[in-house]
């Protein structure tokens, strides 16, 4: 006869309890067992010492006659320092699908893309900011250097916005006079 030691659920719906029992591998997950060897209780936070309890005498018989145990059993077991289990290692697990490895590139590069156009337009800040080092006179006021530099990043020059001023306070004038 095959003899497992594995867990046999119990509990209410979405309320699991667990035995571990050594039973025959050939019966039913729920059926009859050997012998019932200790209770699991994944309710409980896993720093409770009730949550796994172990009789570990008969853990011990039981492994010794040649039982296998099922991958959380062995678990547990090791936890308890009754058996040793060699960790197992899968590297694909924790390796992204094929789209989130689309999305991730896609991401990538409109971060790279932003990249470039912030250093695009600190290189023109850099250059408007060279421009207005050159019209600014020395003695200017900040308010005027201020204004300067909003002219130059426009593309116009200090006189041109003046003289356009100009024009345009002097037309209102004109229509006074005329309906006076």
């Amino acid at each position: 006869m095959a003899v497992t030691i594995r867990l046999a659920r119990g509990g209410a719906k979405k309320r699991p309890y667990y035995r571990i029992v050594a039973a025959d591998s050939r019966r039913a997950r729920d059926g009859r067992y050997l012998e019932q060897i200790g209770t699991y209780n994944p309710m409980l936070p896993k720093d409770d010492e009730n949550r796994v309890k172990l009789n570990e005498d008969r853990a011990r018989y039981w492994l010794s006659v040649g039982a296998t145990t099922s991958d959380r059993v062995a678990r547990f077991l090791d936890a308890a320092g009754i058996k040793e289990r060699a960790p197992r290692n899968n590297p694909k697990k924790g390796e992204p699908g094929d789209a989130a490895k689309e999305r991730a590139e896609e991401k990538a590069a409109k971060a790279a893309e932003a990249e470039e156009a912030a250093k695009a337009a600190a290189a023109e800040a850099e250059a408007v900011a060279e421009a207005v080092e050159d019209v600014v006179p020395e003695d200017a006021t900040a308010e005027d250097a201020a204004a300067i530099a909003d002219e130059q990043a426009e593309g116009g020059t200090p006189n041109e916005q003046a003289d356009d001023t100009a024009t345009a306070d002097e037309a209102p004038a004109a229509d006074e006079k005329s309906e006076g």
